[in-house]
């Protein structure tokens, strides 16, 4: 733990004056920021070549199994191995699987293959860097509370979400007039450099000594201590459960192509305009809940800004206007910013060290669950109830959930951090 900078009690740069945060932050932002352009531009392609929703659903889905599938073992090598170390072997596979991303959409790629074969490929570079992530995700967020002190977790929980609230907002605009001037095969080239700069800032972070334990135990006593913990720690099972049944089902960002392209008509910039909506909503909300921490009533914030989330939903569903649309995304946005740090908060302050990686594992599946597991019922429903009807139908299921939820928590609403 950093001993060498004492923070003032109030200031909202704390966090940010470590400099090991300050390049594992960078390196996150430069990572999300290419995942999402590659995201973008390769669901506009895959619904250009279709015309079926289900095709984003499946890139949801195809991401979704081998993050899931790994993610508690991951949270495990966090607690035992060097973090760092675990980084760095992620990305680089995140790497490789783009090197070959880039081939499939360049003219030799594309004249190799049948159109079902590059797009089962397409598919398969989704999968592996879904791998990459279960391992990268859990090893992240545990060195992450490592760099900075434990009275300043909330802060740099507000500046994680603002480094990625701020590269979700460049990302996808910049995919899309990208992708309207070069084509996928020139937008991956673009990824390609940011994943490799990405890679080069974490050099900058020292290795971490694992946390010391008297009792190894084995793999699944390993599994079965960090699953045990989060169901019956009441406050961290709920935030994440409330988490996941929303953007599960009330999500819209798996379907924003078909929203850009049929029904709002607005072509790939405007997809990108769309997919930065819900970004800019958050930017502006966390950066005021870097001088208003929403922490003194974190539960009942927590339901509020769900419930909030909900009925932008409503409004996005039945919109016919751009304008209207967008600023329907930019309240989800600012909405389930509030929920993303409180949740980020628990995860580093209550659980202890040696089982906070396996913890983080947890989350991070039930967050997969919620955003790539989302993707999936989004483009499935889509298909098979149609599109506007699909979305009322998940906003429907998010104020349901909040309800539930209110009523069994109330012991909750009385925890204060």
């Amino acid at each position: 733990m950093p001993e060498s900078l004492t923070p003032a009690r109030h200031d909202p740069y704390a966090a940010l004056r470590y400099p090991e945060f300050r390049a594992l932050a960078g390196a996150a932002f430069l990572l999300n920021s290419g995942i999402q352009i590659q995201g973008v531009a390769l669901s506009y392609e895959l619904y250009k070549l279709t015309h079926d929703p289900l095709a984003l659903g499946l890139i949801g889905l195809a991401e979704a199994l081998p993050f899931i599938t790994l993610a508690l073992f991951g949270g495990h090598l966090a607690d035992r191995r060097e973090k760092r170390g675990i980084i760095r072997a992620a990305l680089l596979l995140i790497l490789a699987g783009s090197v070959f991303l880039t081939y499939l959409a360049s003219a030799a790629g594309r004249a190799s293959l049948p159109q079902a074969w590059w797009l089962l490929c397409a598919y398969g570079v989704i999968s592996l860097l879904g791998l990459a992530r279960g391992f990268l995700s859990p090893a992240t967020q545990s060195l992450r509370a490592l760099l900075v002190p434990r009275e300043i977790y909330g802060n740099s929980a507000t500046w994680w979400s603002t480094v990625f609230q701020t590269a979700s907002i460049g990302a996808p605009v910049t995919a899309g007039f990208l992708y309207a001037a070069v084509g996928l095969s020139g937008v991956l080239y673009v990824v390609l450099g940011m994943f490799a700069l990405s890679f080069a800032l974490t050099g900058g972070i020292a290795p971490r000594a694992v946390a010391p334990r008297a009792d190894q135990g084995s793999l699944w006593q390993s599994l079965g201590e960090g699953l045990r913990y989060v169901f019956r720690t009441r406050m961290i099972l709920y935030a994440i459960s409330l988490d996941m049944f929303s953007v599960l089902f009330g999500g819209v960002m798996a379907i924003l192509p078909v929203y850009a392209s049929d029904i709002l008509q607005v072509g790939p910039e405007g997809l990108g305009l769309l997919r930065a909506a819900p970004a800019i909503g958050a930017l502006l909300t966390v950066l005021i809940c870097a001088w208003l921490p929403p922490l003194g009533k974190p539960w009942r914030n927590l339901l509020l800004s769900v419930l909030g989330f909900g009925l932008a939903t409503y409004l996005f569903a039945v919109s016919k206007l751009l304008w209207l649309s967008l600023l329907a995304l930019f309240l989800t946005g600012a909405f389930d910013s509030v929920s993303v740090i409180i949740r980020n908060t628990l995860m580093q302050a209550v659980p202890p060290e040696h089982i906070r990686g396996r913890v983080m594992s947890v989350n991070a599946i039930f967050i997969s669950s919620s955003n790539e597991l989302g993707a999936f019922e989004s483009g499935l429903a889509a298909r098979l109830m149609g599109t506007v009807p699909s979305v009322l139908a998940g906003a429907t299921v998010t104020l349901g959930v909040v309800a539930w939820m209110w009523r069994r928590s109330k012991e909750l609403f009385a925890v204060r951090f």
